[in-house]
């Protein structure tokens, strides 16, 4: 399932909801029960292009968990 970022039109609080289908109604506010907008969301792609073999492109982070195994 995608996750979608929304923003509320009343409070501006923003958040992420877990969604199964992209023609679902958007979700009220959990801060204040307020109408919200989908907003447009991005995304990260990792292709290894002969980076050493770490699949690290420099674009985002091969670190995760605390600890890192980037070379």
């Amino acid at each position: 399932m995608p996750i979608y970022e929304y923003k509320c039109t009343k409070c501006g609080h923003q958040f992420e909801n877990l969604t199964n289908t992209c023609c679902a109604p958007s979700p009220k506010c959990p801060k204040c029960q307020a109408e919200t907008e989908k907003l447009m969301s991005t995304f990260a792609a990792s292709v290894d292009g002969g980076s050493g073999g770490h699949g690290h492109d420099g674009g985002g982070s091969c670190c995760s968990g605390g600890g890192c195994s980037c070379g």
